[in-house]
């Protein structure tokens, strides 16, 4: 899936879901060293748990960051 993120310094989120678990995560844009440990960290998680680790982060002084886009892209995936 292709996710067009809003209010961060990356501009995509590609990634895939498999047996409801999170893979392949890459960040188009961002932080790279930053935005490469989050894939890392959620490669293999399972849908929900990435979700409610990562939902409601916030970058200095935006409403969202990077993480809390991709659980935003992971939630539009599975219909939440």
């Amino acid at each position: 899936m292709e996710f067009k993120t809003n209010g961060v310094c990356s501009q995509e989120i590609q990634f895939e879901i498999e047996d409801n678990k999170v893979k392949n995560v890459i960040f188009t844009g961002g932080c790279n060293g930053n935005l490469q440990g989050i894939s890392r960290l959620v490669e293999g998680m399972d849908v929900n748990d990435a979700i409610s680790k990562i939902e409601g982060i916030h970058c200095g002084h935006r409403s969202t960051s990077c993480p809390d886009q991709l659980a935003q892209a992971l939630k539009k995936a599975i219909g939440k």
